[in-house]
């Protein structure tokens, strides 16, 4: 009888998004000073890999900055139902999170746009700048 175990999932590589304030009415140019700089695991396709975020999101961190605010740092957390969030309140406080609009189906590659409602409960758009390897 053979004790074979299927090989586990092979995880999908971190990768450093940056999202800019995309183009609106008060910011007819978009703003770059106003967006999010996180880490998470990108698949081939875009998309936000759950079971590698399972195993690191630890290291699955976000900076959020703006003009005239001080940064923001937390981390992404997977919300019941599917829904993906920026998390910056250690203590629990899900009041803080800014929630993605459906980024379970957007994908991170440069020039595409994902919405995310913030902490003044505005939802804005975002344009995806980058998307790099970590080293």
């Amino acid at each position: 009888m053979s004790t074979h175990k299927p090989a586990p999932e092979a995880l999908v590589a971190l990768k450093r998004v940056r999202l800019s304030l995309a183009r609106d009415k008060a910011h007819p140019n978009g703003n770059r000073e106003h967006g999010y700089d996180f880490i998470a695991p990108i698949d081939d396709g875009g998309h936000i890999h759950a079971e590698t975020w399972k195993k690191l999101r630890d290291r699955c961190r976000v900076k959020r900055f703006a003009p005239g605010e001080q940064d923001e740092v937390g981390h992404i957390v997977h919300k019941p139902g599917g829904a993906w969030a920026f998390h910056y309140d250690i203590r629990g406080n899900a009041d803080s999170d800014e929630t993605g609009y459906r980024l379970d189906h957007h994908a991170f590659r440069p020039g595409e746009y994902v919405s995310i409602k913030e902490h003044d409960g505005e939802l804005r758009t975002f344009i995806v700048q980058a998307v790099v390897d970590l080293d």
